[in-house]
């Protein structure tokens, strides 16, 4: 990832809905301009996260595939 995130979430192991719900209910607790990294390894989190930062109008800095898990890094707008 690019830089250190303000918050970090694993949501490995789970699947969806849950690390969409989690993302989303930590995006709340962080103040604007603050970054949340999101780790997860269900196949459909990667497009979940992007749609859901978008949707929110926040912005996905950096997007990382290795093997079967997803990083991504938000910053809340």
């Amino acid at each position: 990832m690019t830089e250190n995130p303000d918050k970090a979430l694993d949501c490995t192991g789970l699947y969806c809905p849950e690390p969409v719900f989690r993302t989303r209910l930590a995006l709340d607790e962080l103040e604007t301009g603050q970054t949340l990294e999101v780790t997860a390894d269900d196949p459909a989190a990667e497009e979940d996260l992007k749609r859901l930062a978008k949707r929110l109008g926040h912005e996905v800095l950096d997007l990382k595939v290795e093997d079967d898990e997803i990083k991504i890094l938000i910053r809340k707008k």
